[in-house]
């Protein structure tokens, strides 16, 4: 796990090197529209921008989107800061790594947020229908699947283990993509996995069970993630920077206001099947970032050595 954070930082620190003295990221689209390309996870988080794209708030404003699937945030960072994306969602541990070791992004505009219920958050961990855990504490010398390794997965997953009880430091981490595991939860490849929606419905589907809220054991209405762009283009771009906050924060709202809307868009960018969309936890679009649930996460970042110090959540938040 030590020589993946170091290898992200590494690819984070290139990314940087290359970005500066770039050329202008976006170019116009022949309609005279704007292109710009946003890096995102192929998870339920997103949808408002996809519903945004759909109902023309991006259009409207002069900006022709284009989404781009990625596995986590840990890899879009990379992706802006070198000018592959102009704009990025990312889990706000991976821009508070980034940050950390002075690479220059900053958020643009709230991503997404727990629901702030526990058992029924859009996250959780997930165990198989016959499987002997029954809670948190119960990861003890088990493997847990998480999308990304040193992030806010094992992070939150590791203060649930905390808050039941358990040592933390026993648990074990897998990195899959989410959309795999549930397929490695049947072939016991882990015993347990962090899964957030769609995966959480598919986890669900095949009769697994939730034993823990990691996001709600984590902070109250923890604000999960955000949108953001690099330093230097949000310098050379300020009105464009300011039209895609203003369409995202339109379709935040307006994902936030129109639930089934949220499940129709997601039979576009996932693979979830059309019998579990119903099912599925919807997570909260709030407009604005939980400021104190940040600083809850920064501090546990700390904690687990993925952070140095306490973030400046003043140099990284809109």
């Amino acid at each position: 796990m030590r020589r993946l954070l170091v290898g992200f930082t590494a690819a984070l620190l290139v990314s940087t090197t290359a970005a500066c003295g770039s050329s202008e990221p976006s170019t116009s689209s022949k309609d005279g529209k704007t292109a710009l390309k946003v890096g995102v996870i192929p998870i339920v988080d997103v949808a408002p921008v996809y519903l945004g794209k759909e109902k023309g708030f991006y259009s409207e404003r002069g900006i022709d989107l284009t989404l781009v699937g990625a596995q986590g945030g840990a890899a879009i960072v990379p992706g802006v800061v070198s000018g592959q994306f102009q704009f990025g969602f990312s889990n706000v541990t991976s821009l508070m790594i980034a940050a950390d070791k002075n690479v220059p992004v900053e958020a643009v505009a709230n991503g997404v947020a727990s629901t702030g219920e526990d058992g029924k958050d859009f996250a959780g961990i997930v165990v198989k229908g016959n499987s002997p855990l029954k809670t948190a504490k119960d990861l003890e010398g088990k493997k847990v699947a998480v999308n990304t390794l040193k992030n806010i997965g094992d992070t939150s997953v590791r203060e649930s283990v905390r808050k039941a009880g358990g040592d933390p430091s026993k648990v074990g981490f897998v990195e899959l993509p989410f959309d795999q595991m549930a397929a490695a939860l049947d072939g016991g490849q882990v015993d347990a996995a962090w899964v957030v929606e769609p995966a959480l419905a598919t986890v669900k589907g095949k009769g697994g069970r939730v034993i823990a809220s990691n996001f709600v054991d984590l902070a109250p209405d923890l604000t999960v993630a955000l949108y953001f762009t690099s330093q230097q283009y949000a310098q050379k771009n300020p009105e464009l920077v300011k039209k895609f906050q203003e369409a995202t924060r339109e379709s935040l709202a307006y994902a936030d206001s129109h639930p089934d809307e949220v499940r129709k868009i997601l039979t576009t960018y996932t693979k979830i099947p059309e019998s579990t969309l119903q099912a599925m936890t919807l997570p909260k679009w709030p407009a604005e970032p939980n400021r104190a649930s940040l600083e809850t996460l920064g501090r546990l970042g700390e904690r687990d050595g993925l952070l140095s110090g306490t973030p400046d959540l003043d140099a990284l938040l809109p």
